[in-house]
């Protein structure tokens, strides 16, 4: 069962649900058209290529678009720019992230509140983990990234295939602390479900006791 986890092996596979891959040096580098344009923020360069007939969607060598380099490049006003002129604010790169998660990882309320707003859904299922922007930021104790996707209807309950739901991941894969206290306290206000077990039938209230979360026991129902 997972509280019967080493230390080592939860924070793998904490490490592992943020394996997002942003643009590498070299691959920033060979960048030109609309990836370069997206990357360096400039604006009159990508309504002169799409203009030009450039394809907004067009992909780089790791399925991502200009709009995912923006996201990772946090460059807001070409991704509004690129969603203007057209481009598929739901696209998933090759490791199933959207700008809303990979927004959402960064800490980045504003683009994320800003990929909502032009049209990027918050509830996609995203990640090699087929969880959601909700699960990565609850786990990394992004509260008030939390907060955001929660007004704008995020799935509360998705369950990605670690078998852990956003609130489960703030406690398993957070440290107790007050961010993650934060995060918590937002899901558990919003109506996320704290009887929905891991595989091994665990209950976040169970874990979070059998880690030494006094903080987090006392803000979820059933503590007692």
């Amino acid at each position: 069962m997972l509280r019967s986890l080493p230390l080592v092996a939860l924070l793998t596979l904490a490490q592992a649900a943020m394996a997002q891959t942003p643009p590498s040096a070299t691959e920033i580098a060979a960048y030109e058209g609309l990836h370069l344009a997206a990357h360096r923020g400039d604006v009159a360069v990508i309504r002169e290529l799409v203009a030009g007939g450039a394809n907004p969607d067009v992909r780089d060598s790791s399925g991502r678009t200009p709009a995912h380099v923006a996201a990772f490049a946090s460059q807001d006003e070409a991704l509004r720019a690129l969603a203007a002129a057209g481009a598929d604010m739901n696209a998933l790169e090759d490791r199933a992230y959207d700008v809303v998660t990979i927004a959402a990882v960064a800490d980045d309320v504003e683009l994320m509140s800003l990929a909502i707003e032009l049209g990027n859904d918050p509830g996609l299922t995203t990640s090699p983990y087929d969880g959601t922007a909700l699960i990565a930021a609850a786990h990394l104790g992004h509260h008030a990234v939390v907060r955001r996707l929660i007004e704008a209807g995020a799935p509360l309950d998705h369950v990605n295939n670690l078998g852990w739901t956003a609130l489960m991941e703030a406690v398993v894969l957070g440290d107790g602390g007050p961010d993650h206290q934060a995060c918590v306290q937002a899901l558990v206000d919003a109506g996320a479900d704290p009887a929905i077990t891991d595989r091994g039938g665990i209950t976040p209230l169970e874990h979070a006791r059998s880690r030494g979360y006094p903080e987090i026991v006392a803000l979820l129902p059933g503590a007692g």
